[in-house]
């Protein structure tokens, strides 16, 4: 299984703190049956002011260890970025590091407010899709304001957005809400791929199993499968650590 969103790389964001915290969610993943990992640092600027450089400094320190001890485990790096007026400036500069590519766009693995969609993001998707950029939108189905009506989402797959549900949100851990969302989406065959946001151990663990385990049981194995492919396809660009 391959994992595309999470935050493991020490110390720059709100994920793991330590070099010790890393690689005890990356032995979670494998002991999971995980064996890839793009890990997607927050880019939120004024809370987190993440470029490609403090993210390839962090990946450094993980991907040594990972050399050093021969874990079964291979990386890489993109992120999640914050819908920001920042934005722009950042795409000026190159300054954000794409998850994959998809149907020839770079794919930008794009995060909503918590609470609300934020007025102008239809704007702001036209201008990604005009640079050949594709959103892949980040847990829609934890958004309040998709929680309180899912057809709020719709918009955004119809102008060409994708999506990627949590892997948590489907078996529970984000409340009963997002947990319905999450299957609502996935039985309209509105989702891209599922992935865990994995922050920590305790809440927000790097796990995918689970999920895949019960897509098969409410929807079908089929489906899971298709959804482990398009993850395939996306990253199939990207380089990971020897």
């Amino acid at each position: 299984m391959i994992d595309v969103h999470c935050h493991i790389l020490p110390g720059i964001d709100d994920g793991a703190q330590t070099i010790d915290d890393s690689i005890e969610l990356i032995n979670i993943a494998i002991n999971d049956g995980i064996t890839h990992i793009v890990a997607t640092p927050h880019i939120h600027p004024g809370r987190f002011d993440n470029n490609i450089a403090t993210i390839d400094s962090a990946y450094n320190k993980v991907a040594q260890w990972i050399k050093r001890t021969n874990a079964p485990i291979k990386l890489s790096t993109a992120a999640e970025v914050r819908i920001s007026v920042e934005l722009l400036t950042m795409l000026e500069d190159n300054a954000i590091p794409y998850l994959g590519q998809w149907e020839g766009y770079d794919v930008m693995l794009l995060e909503m407010p918590h609470s609300h969609i934020l007025p102008g993001s239809d704007k702001l998707i036209k201008l990604l899709l005009n640079n050949n950029i594709r959103p892949l939108i980040a847990h829609p189905e934890r958004n309040k304001e998709i929680m309180a009506d899912p057809s709020k989402i719709q918009p955004f797959i119809d102008r060409g957005c994708l999506l990627q549900v949590t892997a948590g949100s489907l078996v529970g851990r984000f409340g009963d809400n997002a947990q319905a969302v999450a299957l609502q989406l996935c039985q309209q065959n509105l989702v891209t791929l599922i992935a865990t946001d994995g922050h920590n151990k305790k809440h927000r663990p790097p796990k995918l199993a689970e999920a895949y385990a019960l897509l098969d049981e409410k929807i079908s194995g089929s489906y899971s499968q298709q959804l482990k492919i398009n993850v395939a396809q996306l990253i199939s660009n990207k380089t990971f650590n020897d």
